[in-house]
């Protein structure tokens, strides 16, 4: 249990993770303080449960009798699963978790701050650099960093709320593309005929 507790730490990655989002993904407007509140409690519940009570461990310890000792490594339920199940022994499977959600986490944040860089200041239509590839770089990279998170650290409140912050921030997406829209007119419904909302790799 010497891992968890630590609460100046809970703090400081709930405030890290918020500041940047806030800063850079967008200004909210009215309309956004909902989905941006999931995104907050989904960060709280996530820090929480890493760094100072791990619920999630106890409720699974509890309820499904499953004996996991609360440690920094069985945090990672799914090293914890390819463990229980002999496909890799915990040590490697925390290795793999930690690997494959750190690149998903840092694509995320690489994707705020170049859809940032490419809307700042911007005066029209911006449909190049990263938004050659997605109309909405900025919330792509949010879902990548939650479900980065999700993969390294999953919980029980953070897998309930990952599919509603989906949903929240598609709505918003397309809130957003109604106003474009009603600004841009044709260039923007051309623009949005060849770009996804989310990804397209061509």
């Amino acid at each position: 249990m010497s891992w968890y507790g630590n609460w100046a730490v809970v703090i400081a990655s709930i405030l890290f993770f918020t500041l940047f989002v806030v800063g850079f993904a967008y200004a909210p407007k009215k309309r956004d303080w909902k989905t941006l509140g999931i995104y907050e409690a989904f960060m709280v519940a996530l820090f929480t449960e890493m760094f100072g009570f791990p619920l999630t461990i106890f409720l699974l310890s509890s309820i499904l009798g499953i004996t996991i000792e609360p440690t920094g490594e069985t945090g990672h339920l799914i090293a914890v699963a390819f463990d229980r199940l002999g496909i890799l022994q915990l040590e490697n499977g925390v290795f793999l978790v930690m690997v494959v959600s750190s690149i998903m986490i840092l694509a995320g944040l690489a994707l705020i701050i170049l859809g940032w860089r490419k809307i700042h200041k911007a005066q029209g239509l911006v449909t190049d650099g990263i938004y050659r590839y997605s109309r909405h770089p900025q919330y792509l990279g949010i879902l990548l960093i939650t479900s980065g998170f999700i993969i390294q650290w999953p919980t029980i409140l953070t897998v309930i709320m990952w599919p509603v912050l989906v949903i929240m921030y598609i709505r918003l997406a397309k809130k957003e593309e109604k106003e474009m829209e009603e600004k841009f007119g044709e260039e923007f419904r051309k623009y949005k005929n060849k770009t996804a909302m989310l990804f397209t790799i061509s």
